[in-house]
């Protein structure tokens, strides 16, 4: 590049207003490729003068150097290259966010609890972390196979998305969700009853449906404060077990299978659903749901029990 309207590095610093050594900089990382004169000199085209505005133009928004590149080498569109750098804006100032309402949960701790409060937290550094622990968790409960879609929405009902702007109260809340599920004595109990439960299950498409309608049904009692107990929801939940199993609704089914699922109504889990809710802001979640129905079957049984037992003759006087 040695005709008379190519720059050299002086004249382009000149024009542009960026500095000799930070030319040679971009040279060296590939933004700008000059062409070499006789004596070996850089030398530059008339077009590196917009191609090094466009680089001072993305660098003032942040865009690192790389990604300048993929865009002056067509490698990437500008579009994509400033959508990745907001995507990475947005998950800084989601890092920013949580750390600054963690450290406002510990500034706003009782003093007899913050040492406790600060142990909690300082084991979910950010929301993204914490939501891949829940996560796993979850899948870990998965113990058949399971097409895609199924799996994707079981694990959406099963973990919340961390709040982008979270209040203190939100991020103790998911930090104590993460704490359930890093209780290896629960999991090592739910995958033991479920490889149990998976044995007699031969329809898992059928049940999980056939739950989500329980569910949905049972959702605005629960919502509404209504005491467990037997109605269509109940009756829903059952047979979408027995359905699964290839069996029938029956008080001697119905017996048989509280066992098979009172894990449900584990303390633990039970924390981790209302958990969940605070951090939702959901007044039922599907796992509370999902515990009510458990609690309603309980119930149910020991009626059932009840009514069979003959009652025992009074003396008389």
């Amino acid at each position: 590049m040695t005709d008379d309207t190519s720059l050299g590095i002086g004249d382009l610093a000149a024009l542009t207003g960026v500095s000799v050594r930070t030319i040679r900089f971009y040279c060296d990382e590939g933004v700008l490729e000059p062409g070499r004169s006789a004596g070996g000199h850089r030398r530059f085209d008339r077009s590196a003068v917009d191609r090094l505005g466009l680089v001072r133009r993305l660098r003032a928004l942040g865009l690192g150097l790389p990604a300048i590149a993929g865009v002056l080498a067509g490698d990437r569109s500008l579009e994509e290259a400033v959508a990745a750098a907001r995507r990475a804006a947005d998950a800084e100032l989601a890092a920013l966010a949580w750390r600054r309402a963690s450290l406002r949960a510990v500034e706003d701790a009782d003093p007899a609890q913050r040492a406790a409060r600060l142990d909690l937290l300082a084991a979910v550094q950010d929301g993204p972390a914490a939501r891949d622990v829940l996560l796993e968790f979850w899948r870990r409960r998965i113990l058949v196979p399971l097409p895609d879609a199924a799996v994707r929405a079981f694990l959406e009902a099963s973990v919340p998305e961390p709040p982008a702007d979270p209040a203190p109260e939100q991020v103790v809340a998911y930090a104590g969700m993460v704490a359930v599920a890093s209780d290896r004595p629960l999991l090592r109990g739910l995958r033991a009853l479920g490889r149990v439960n998976a044995e007699r299950v031969r329809d898992e498409p059928t049940l999980i449906a056939g739950l989500g309608e329980a569910v949905a049904l049972a959702a605005p009692l629960v919502a509404a404060g209504r005491a467990p107990g037997p109605g269509p929801a109940l009756d829903l939940f059952v047979a979408a077990h027995a359905a699964g199993r290839r069996a029938r609704d029956t008080p001697g089914f119905r017996r048989a299978l509280l066992p098979a699922v009172a894990m449900e109504q584990d303390p633990r889990l039970r924390r981790y659903w209302a958990l969940f809710g605070e951090v939702a802001g959901v007044p039922a979640t599907a796992g509370t749901v999902n515990a009510w129905l458990v609690d309603a079957l309980e119930r149910d049984v020991a009626r059932g029990v009840r009514n069979t037992v003959p009652a025992r003759a009074v003396p008389v006087e």
